[in-house]
């Protein structure tokens, strides 16, 4: 897969992950794919992370190749939609496939080839990294209260919504151009963490298929975690409101 030219373009929100990004950049931009963009997309955060990113991007992009680019948002107004903005930026640019990865090392950079190939070799237009199929796991660090409301929100989902998407909630997702402009990023109304629900769900909805890959989910090393109780709930009551709203459509 080194030698195939395909556009795979990472989008990595950030909020406060000054300690995190420089690190983040580097693995993803040392994997072996010739393709390869990193977009960040920064929320004005307040320790300079808006700042750090645009120094990375004139690294990065001095041999020629644009391999980098930042993002500027001008206020925090939720996960899903730094997303939106990140991912639309991303197929305007010519992505073939977009990338969503958090910036605080909790998903395995290593396994961004492996989703890619995933994908091409089953025509899938989204590829799950999976904490929930056979060989996915979870950090020991996370408490017995995440890792129970985790499971609760995905089997919930699934059953709610009728998908077969064994971790929905997940937020380590390669999607293809087309899927996305399928389902017009413009149009999804959650703001929060509960997007990664929404999208996928719409996805599968019009008819594109999902395969899942095990990957190991870790916890951060740096930094405070954005991911609340009161974000965990949300997600695990958005199914029901999200299929409410389908419904009267």
């Amino acid at each position: 897969m080194t030698h195939d030219v395909i556009p795979v373009t990472v989008v990595m929100p950030t909020y406060n992950e000054a300690a995190n990004l420089p690190g983040m950049a580097e693995a993803v931009l040392a994997l072996p794919l010739d393709g390869l963009h990193l977009k960040i997309v920064d929320d004005s955060s307040p320790d300079g992370t808006g700042r750090i990113a645009e120094e990375l991007a004139e690294k990065y992009n001095r041999a020629g190749r644009r391999r980098m680019s930042v993002l500027h948002r001008t206020e925090k107004d939720g996960l899903g939609r730094a997303y939106t903005a990140g991912m639309s930026a991303a197929l305007e640019e010519g992505a073939a496939y977009v990338v969503q990865m958090d910036a605080d090392g909790s998903h395995p950079v290593e396994a961004v080839p492996r989703m890619l190939r995933a994908a091409l070799d089953s025509g899938a237009g989204l590829v799950v990294g999976s904490r929930y199929v056979e060989g996915g796991s979870l950090d020991e660090r996370w408490g017995a209260h995440r890792v129970l409301l985790s499971r609760f929100a995905n089997r919930y989902a699934r059953a709610v919504l009728g998908t077969e998407i064994r971790d929905i909630t997940a937020g380590f997702n390669l999607w293809s151009a087309p899927t996305l402009r399928d389902v017009d990023l413009s149009s999804l109304d959650s703001a929060g963490y509960s997007f990664q629900v929404e999208l996928k769900y719409k996805a599968v909805r019009a008819g594109h298929r999902a395969v899942e890959i095990p990957i190991r989910f870790t916890e951060r090393t740096e930094g405070v975690s954005k991911m609340t109780l009161r974000t965990q709930l949300e997600s695990a009551v958005i199914p029901l409101r999200l299929r409410l709203r389908l419904k009267r459509r």
